[in-house]
């Protein structure tokens, strides 16, 4: 195309202003938006091989800078610039696209297609000098922008994706390497949002974010990076949430979150290096929570978010927030579908003693015998009732007080009442009820009673009861404190 003698005048508008960079708005006082440009006449209707050939072969004017600024046409054919290297800027603003752009390996300065209607775009391998705006689109179609390397911004805000079918994603960004931020708040997305192994060294925002894929995956972010904070405030998922191996060097923030899958996991983020994670005041989630293998400095977890299933199998985390009573943590625990697991009791314990709340972590402590005890044989299970009854394992060493009190005025009060014989007349020490009872109770301490006096009858009967509850108080106590010393 070597003049403008086989161009509209609309195309001719373009190919005059393309080289001083000016721009060329088609729109009309009301015109519907760029969804209803199928309808819009010749006069603002462009041939996409027309902005082909101006980019390519980029007319120069001297002392300009030439780029592509178009508003609100309608562009017929298929926009290809696949493998091409384009050193002009390319705006093309609340445009209506008949055929998906195809710019697979194209190397841009700058592309901006924001308000505009495409029927999808192909765009992998796409490298960007600056940023890419994607604001205000509605995509019809697939968008695939997987391994693109962006060296600035990708601008997504208020974007509308859908997928005619489930074959592919809605939305491709996997192995995208962005420079800056990715800025999505208030996206939509009909079908699968795809970041996987997607590298982004700002911030992601996706506040406000649609995602429905209730039948699979909504959003798979599988081994994502991100350099800063992912902005996640009030989205809400239809479908699985997918960040298994994910690095967040920042903040996960979740607040007001909806997530639901029932049925099936709504939020899987394990083997995960984040900074914080914040699940608080949002709605219940529906579905399984998987944070197993994770790594996370602080938790702000709200335990009215939780579900019936949560899995936190080698879970670690340094602080965990808001600070709640141990009563009302320990849930989460017992939901676990992982079964016992007595790491994930550790480590609540560890938090509590991080704040300095001595008292929960050992509720915490006692709790994980308690739920030990469920695997253990008939007498294992038998000798843990005892040692919960008698000094709940040794985190509750007031109970062990209270019996020996009151085994020892039992006996005091019994053979008080009623002396047992002396075995020597004679030689035998002033009886003393106190005494002749710790002697009984007591297996290592001997005040010389016991040898002294030989019960008989029903006094017989109670001295071989105070014995065994002796030995038997006696090594729960060494158990339990050999248990609190070891954890020390």
């Amino acid at each position: 195309m070597s003049g403008t003698d086989d161009l509209t005048p609309a195309e001719v508008r373009i190919w005059r202003a393309f080289a001083r960079g000016e721009p060329v708005d088609f729109r009309a006082a009301e015109d519907g938006g760029a969804a209803l440009g199928d309808t819009w006449g010749a006069e603002r209707t462009v041939r996409a091989s027309v902005l082909r050939a101006l980019l390519v072969k980029a007319p120069q004017e001297e002392g300009e800078i030439a780029a592509l600024d178009i508003t609100g046409a309608r562009i017929t054919g298929v926009l290809n610039l696949r493998y091409a290297t384009i050193g002009a800027a390319i705006r093309l603003g609340h445009c209506h696209f008949d055929g998906v752009p195809d710019l697979y390996g194209a190397q841009l300065r700058q592309l901006d297609l924001s308000e505009s209607a495409l029927p999808g775009l192909s765009a992998e391998t796409l490298k960007a000098d600056g940023v890419l705006r994607i604001t205000g689109c509605r995509m019809r179609g697939p968008v695939r922008l997987g391994g693109a390397q962006i060296s600035g911004a990708l601008f997504m805000e208020r974007a509308q994706f859908a997928a005619p079918d489930d074959s592919e994603p809605a939305l491709q960004l996997n192995q995208a390497v962005i420079g800056a931020d990715v800025w999505a708040p208030q996206i939509r997305a009909q079908g699968e949002v795809r970041l996987t192994g997607a590298s982004v060294a700002g911030r992601i925002n996706v506040q406000d974010a649609e995602l429905n894929q209730p039948d699979g995956t909504a959003l798979d972010a599988q081994n994502l990076s991100v350099g800063a904070h992912v902005r996640a405030r009030r989205i809400r998922t239809q479908g699985r949430v997918e960040l298994r191996g994910s690095r967040i060097s920042g903040r996960l923030d979740l607040l007001h979150a909806r997530l639901s899958h029932p049925g099936d996991t709504a939020l899987r983020a394990s083997s995960c290096v984040i900074g914080e994670l914040w699940l608080l005041s949002g709605d219940r989630i529906e579905g399984a929570l998987n944070l197993r293998r994770s790594h996370i400095e602080i938790l702000a977890l709200d335990p009215e978010m939780l579900p019936d299933q949560v899995y936190l199998g080698n879970l670690t985390y340094t602080a965990l927030t808001p600070h709640e009573p141990a009563e009302v943590r320990l849930p989460m625990l017992e939901r676990g579908g992982d079964g016992y697991e007595p790491y994930d009791y550790e480590q609540l314990t560890a938090a509590y003693r991080h704040v300095g709340d001595d008292d929960a972590a050992r509720l915490v402590q006692l709790a994980k015998q308690r739920r030990r005890r469920t695997t253990l044989t008939w007498y294992g299970r038998l000798w843990g009732h005892v040692q919960d009854a008698t000094v709940g394992y040794g985190f509750r060493p007031v109970r062990a007080a209270v019996w020996l009190l009151s085994l020892m005025a039992i006996g005091s009060i019994a053979y008080g009442l009623d002396h047992p014989r002396p075995i020597k007349p004679g030689e035998t020490p002033d009886f003393n009820s106190v005494f002749y009872t710790l002697d009984l109770l007591l297996p290592v301490i001997n005040f010389g009673q016991e040898s002294a006096f030989a019960p008989a009858g029903w006094h017989q009967w109670l001295s071989y009861a105070l014995i065994v509850t002796g030995w038997i108080l006696a090594t729960t106590i060494v158990a339990g404190v050999t248990r609190t010393v070891n954890r020390q």
